[in-house]
């Protein structure tokens, strides 16, 4: 057990003077003065690089801020860009054994890796190996497998735009598509939801439709520690006249008050209070809130008909109203309260603000997107959405909010392991060869296939499989039974100490570094969470001149198997763009439309644009879905798996979450005041939380109790010190996205 600071009072404001100050701290301490503000004043401006943080887009270049990066953006940055080496004297005086004992914290604070490493057959420690080696060790395992779809190639949502399109082509001239990558644990339930309902598994809102819109239904989402500058375009909105409604089962200050560190107002004003209303929910009941809405907005066109409903819009645009309307006639009101632990005038009064609004906006993230009923609980949004209009027209629409920086990007390449079969004819098209047309593995099958002992080479370029995942030691194991483990990466994480029995490292180029090849300087683009896309050019000295971009490394171990001729693509990433723009949807012309617009520029979105609906029957479509929640036996909770203020995915950058008021470690759980009376157990005690699934246990040993506001029979803890307790069976219906919200949990005290 770790011994946790007493937390202090949760904060009800964020941003503002702290933010600056931690930003430049943190910025300061990795990376000096000087590098801290040239890489800062580069960050997200035209000319210079994108953040490697969230998929939040950015101003056109007229509305740019001088300083248009959030606290967290700074984090990531100084984090990569940090002046730490990790010597290859590191390597050779500590084994993998022992480097696995440091805390991911730890690792992540040793610095930049500068040098392959390879772990030999047998051997206890890394040692440094040139390039031509390394990517020789990748290709004679490849090769020696008897079918490609033994290997797996896992995608981190970092990669360049460039990079994720080599990558797929690598894979699947190589055999497979076997492609699984991190949506597939946080957004694939947004992504199937919307494909089905509108015909297109991207957001249908633009920063320009969000500032305008009459409502913003902010929904399982935490903007003040994950997507930070989404709280200043939310400040736009309602100083516009906008309401803005949380829905969440912990009190996120963020939306509470949000004191812009842009703006004079935000160091010496009172701030801007972001939320009009703050509904409370339990753990699982959006759906339940959602079918509630809608029977109710049904229910006020009946009373008044022609004044609710958009009925032109749902005779021209949409299928399936009858159903719908019929399935939802009747509602079990106490059913609804028991789901979402909501009183039904609270569900009212949020009713009345879209019976009020014009133009409603809906956005969530992660909150709505790892439950079981993920998929029913979009369509539900959906279904309220359509009811009025509130798509393809200013200020209304849609709005998952996307975490890592080019997730979105990476699947428009052609990241998927069931990709339509359309993409594939245009690439084999493109570059003269067969694509495997079985669908390939994605994360939650690739941990059931680790688990079984069936993948022998894994690959991943980017991001911390094995502590991002479900089932942790199961995925442990797994990992360590492969004839291979490859991590491209530009820092130490617990992946490179669970490794195959051989083993490989490859550093890479970050954001912030120059890319210069033979051809000169290079760029390469991301798109962001709304679909717009742009250029990305680092402005620091790299680490070591030994270093290679994700692209030149794709290239080099394509290479190295034989396949189509890399050299060029290595050198000049402008041929990359010019193939993906006879491949890519939305894509075409890609590199003259990004030269002609210097702040690049906004793929095109039928439904958006157009009230063009590409879905089976070219309508958008009503669903009606049962509803279903999460009752619990007594002594029982429900716990959601969330970030620290410190954190990015599974980077963790310090042992702080200021806002919720805790210092020092992270081996903590918020559980509310009366539930803890209920439970007989103390604030500042320690317990076990044990997870139930199908008869299984699975146990985090030694957090601390947290007396916290949260709802009524939920309970929070920070990932991934709690993905031990999620099953690799226990999946999102629809999506399989592992279930990391609304585990079944009970609190074991520990003997003192």
């Amino acid at each position: 057990m770790v011994d946790i600071e007493q937390p202090k009072k949760p904060k009800t404001t964020a941003a503002g003077v702290p933010a600056v100050l931690s930003s430049f701290k943190f910025g300061f301490r990795e990376m000096g003065p000087a590098r801290t503000g040239k890489v800062f004043l580069k960050m997200n401006q035209d000319g210079g690089f994108d953040c490697p943080s969230c998929a939040w887009p950015d101003p056109d270049h007229k509305r740019k801020h001088a300083a248009e990066f959030c606290e967290n953006g700074a984090k990531a940055v100084a984090w990569e860009a940090t002046r730490k080496r990790v010597p290859r004297a590191f390597f050779a005086e500590n084994s993998v054994e022992q480097i696995d004992a440091i805390s991911e914290f730890d690792l992540g604070k040793l610095g930049r890796i500068t040098e392959p490493m390879l772990l030999r057959a047998g051997a206890t420690h890394y040692e440094p190996v040139g390039w031509d080696e390394a990517f020789q060790v990748v290709a004679r395992h490849l090769k020696a497998l008897p079918d490609p779809n033994d290997a797996v190639f896992y995608t981190s949502g970092r990669t360049s735009n460039e990079a994720a399109f080599l990558y797929q082509l690598f894979v699947r001239a190589y055999g497979t598509n076997n492609l699984p990558d991190c949506s597939n644990m946080c957004h694939e339930s947004s992504g199937t939801a919307l494909t089905r309902v509108i015909g297109s598994g991207k957001g249908a809102v633009t920063l320009e439709m969000l500032e305008e819109s009459e409502l913003i239904v902010v929904v399982g989402q935490n903007p003040g520690t994950n997507a930070p500058r989404m709280l200043s375009h939310l400040e736009i909105a309602k100083r516009n006249g906008g309401e803005i409604v949380s829905v969440n089962p912990l009190p996120e200050p963020g939306l509470m008050n949000f004191k812009n560190p842009q703006k004079a107002r935000g160091w010496v004003g009172k701030g801007t209070e972001l939320a009009d209303q703050h509904l409370q929910i339990r753990i699982g009941g959006d759906q339940a809130l959602f079918l509630a809405i809608g029977h109710l907005l049904l229910q006020a066109e009946a009373d008044n008909p022609g004044t609710v409903l958009d009925k032109a819009f749902v005779e021209d645009y949409t299928s399936g109203f009858e159903l719908y309307a019929k399935h939802n006639a009747e509602l079990d009101w106490e059913a609804v309260e028991l789901a979402t632990g909501l009183q039904r005038a609270e569900i009212e009064e949020l009713t009345q603000r879209f019976l009020k609004s014009k133009a409603t906006v809906i956005c969530w993230a992660m909150g709505l997107t790892q439950h079981r009923e993920a998929v029913a609980t979009i369509s539900e949004i959906v279904n309220v959405l359509l009811l009025q209009g509130n798509i393809g027209k200013p200020g209304a629409g849609p709005c998952p909010v996307r975490g890592h920086s080019n997730v979105q990007g990476d699947r428009s390449m052609g990241i998927w392991e069931k990709v339509p079969d359309a993409f594939l004819d245009r690439l084999d098209n493109e570059f003269a060869f067969t694509s495997p047309r079985a669908h390939g593995i994605d994360a939650a099958d690739t941990v059931k296939r680790l688990r079984d002992g069936s993948v022998r080479v894994f690959f991943a370029m980017g991001g911390n499989f094995a502590s991002a995942t479900p089932d942790t030691e199961v995925v442990h194991r797994g990992l360590r039974e492969c004839d291979l483990t490859v991590h491209v990466s530009t820092k130490l994480n617990r992946s490179h100490t669970v490794t195959g029995r051989e083993a490989l490292i490859l550093p890479t180029l970050g954001r912030t570094d120059h890319d210069h090849t033979a051809k000169g300087p290079q760029s390469v683009t991301v798109e962001d969470s709304q679909g717009a896309v742009h250029l990305s050019t680092g402005n620091l000295t790299p680490p070591a001149p030994e270093l290679k971009s994700e692209i030149g490394i794709v290239a080099g171990i394509a290479q190295a198997v034989g396949q189509i001729p890399w050299a060029d693509f290595a050198d000049d990433y402008s041929l990359i763009r010019q193939r993906i723009g006879r491949v890519a949807d939305g894509y075409e012309n890609f590199e003259d439309r990004l030269r002609a617009n210097e702040g690049g520029f906004l793929l095109a979105h039928a439904a958006r644009d157009q009230r063009v609906f590409k879905t089976s029957d070219a309508k958008a479509q009503f669903s009606a879905n049962d509803l279903s929640w999460l009752p619990t036996a007594p002594g029982k909770l429900l716990l959601q798996t969330l970030r620290s203020h410190d954190q990015f995915n599974t980077t963790i950058y310090g042992l702080e979450d200021r806002y919720r008021g805790i210092h020092g470690g992270r081996e903590v759980i918020f559980v509310n005041p009366e539930d803890l009376a209920e439970l007989g157990l103390n604030d500042g005690a320690y317990v076990d939380i044990v997870s139930e699934f199908q008869g299984v246990e699975r146990r985090a040993s030694g957090f601390r109790l947290v007396s916290y506001p949260t709802a009524r029979g939920c309970v929070a803890a920070y990932y991934p010190e709690t993905n031990v307790l999620m099953s690799a069976d226990d999946l999102a219906k629809g999506s399989n996205t592992p279930v990391a919200k609304g585990l079944t949990v009970r609190l074991e005290p520990v003997a003192s």
